[in-house]
């Protein structure tokens, strides 16, 4: 058996599609069929059952994919902690993220720690997050809210609070707080349902017997501050992505528990790198500066 059929087994069995297994491959269908059919060989048993050029795993074939998968993974181990031991300062930080609100400061507070350590960020939903923390293709993700599963482990970073936005000028600007009834009425500005701060702040209204009038609608969870600046209509911004720069004024809300867990996830069998075990220092040691900073306005 060999390391290159057993690469070639992993992405037939991801696709289900001989053409396309071997588009991703880089190869010729005719070479990774060969390459299949050597492999049924040397097990004795065949691995997919066929319909033309579509293959589905068959009983054989998904009890040997988990086996396949466990030693691949720890090849790439092995490889990945020799070439951390020859060459530390290689090291890349590979990260998702379900939103960007505090990744700017983050990356520039380890970019001044590790100025010459490259990386790369992708914001996800989280169940692509955690699929790609189990194929090991990110070091971390920052997810909100937390995500549970096999060999991931879970750490809280932060308790967000989300507060009403207003423009300078609305009927409540003067005020510090505000209980959700008062808000009833108001038109909003939010991002589409399935973005979990939408969602949350949907089922905290409903239980407290109304819903939001939404005028907006949209994708990006950066744009609503520029909105709501506009007078469109008020806004639910989690803490961290205030800016204080903008002509908005923010309420506590004062009768719900209206907050966000904000956690960085990572998959617990994997080796981490050194650069890897630094950036996740300095992801805790931001939020709690942040922590202590908000304690001391």
């Amino acid at each position: 058996m060999e390391l290159l059929q057993l690469q070639y087994f992993l992405a037939v069995a991801r696709l289900e599609h001989m053409t396309e297994a071997a588009r991703s491959l880089h190869v010729t269908q005719s070479s990774l069929s060969k390459t299949i059919q050597r492999l049924e060989e040397d097990l004795g048993v065949p691995l997919f059952d066929r319909t033309g050029r579509k293959l589905r795993l068959n009983a054989f074939g998904s009890r040997f994919l988990h086996r396949a998968e466990r030693a691949l993974f720890e090849l790439e181990q092995g490889r990945q902690e020799l070439r951390d031991l020859s060459s530390p300062e290689q090291g890349a930080i590979k990260l998702a993220v379900t939103n960007a609100s505090t990744l700017p400061q983050i990356l520039r507070a380890f970019r001044k720690k590790h100025p010459h350590t490259p990386f790369h960020v992708q914001m996800l939903t989280t169940q692509e997050m955690v699929t790609l923390l189990h194929r090991g293709e990110v070091d971390y993700c920052l997810s909100s809210p937390p995500m549970q599963g096999e060999d991931i482990e879970c750490q809280i970073v932060h308790i967000d609070p989300i507060l009403a936005a207003v423009p300078k000028g609305h009927r409540l600007a003067v005020r510090s707080s505000v209980t959700l009834a008062e808000l009833k009425d108001e038109w909003f500005v939010g991002v589409k349902r399935g973005y979990f701060t939408r969602d949350l702040v949907d089922s905290v209204c409903q239980s407290a017997g109304f819903a939001l009038n939404y005028v907006y609608e949209g994708n990006e969870p950066a744009r609503l501050s520029a909105l709501v600046e506009a007078g469109i209509g008020i806004g639910f911004i989690p803490s961290t992505a205030m800016n204080s720069r903008e002509q908005i004024h923010y309420l506590q809300i004062e009768d719900h528990e209206l907050v966000r867990e904000i956690a960085l996830l990572w998959h617990g069998s994997r080796y981490i790198s050194r650069a890897a075990l630094e950036f996740r220092e300095v992801v805790v040691d931001y939020f709690r500066a942040y922590q202590n900073e908000v304690g001391n306005r």
